[in-house]
């Protein structure tokens, strides 16, 4: 009986710890692919004087074609959704220039997870701020990364 008591205990504690291990992993993962994406959209917009046309959530710019890995673009990221590039859009009344968001899709839906948002919000800022940045939320609470204001 005490065994089990032990168990369970342990059982408890471990549990917070591995669910916040695999955030933390579903974090590094997102970090890596906007910062990876937008590297490669900065170049193109620096090599060409003009950014992609925008796209729908999924599909990559033909422009992007052989810049990006377009399996790393098109695939449900770690989090749901799937990322979409934005240009000249609209989110919370703010126009961005270029930016990567994350929406939901019927194949990859985005569910709504606070504790995740706030781990890449901080993680990508280094500080808590929905509204500056380069991390915001979006129109709907997309996640969505900020390349040029």
């Amino acid at each position: 009986m005490v065994v089990v008591l032990i168990i369970s205990v342990l059982a408890m504690f471990s549990v917070p710890a591995v669910a916040r291990i695999k955030r933390k992993a579903r974090t590094a993962t997102i970090v890596n692919d906007f910062r990876v994406f937008a590297a490669a959209f900065a170049t193109y917009a620096q090599e060409t004087g003009t950014w992609p046309a925008n796209t729908s959530v999924g599909v990559l710019p033909a422009a992007m074609s052989g810049r990006i890995n377009s399996q790393a673009w098109k695939r449900r990221t770690p989090i749901g959704g799937q990322y979409n590039w934005e240009f000249n859009q609209v989110h919370a009344g703010v126009r961005y220039r270029a930016a990567i968001s994350i929406n939901a899709t019927a194949s990859a839906p985005l569910p709504l997870d606070m504790a995740q948002l706030q781990d890449l919000e901080q993680t990508i800022d280094s500080t808590f701020n929905w509204t500056g940045g380069t991390f915001h939320l979006g129109t709907g609470l997309v996640p969505l990364y900020i390349i040029q204001d």
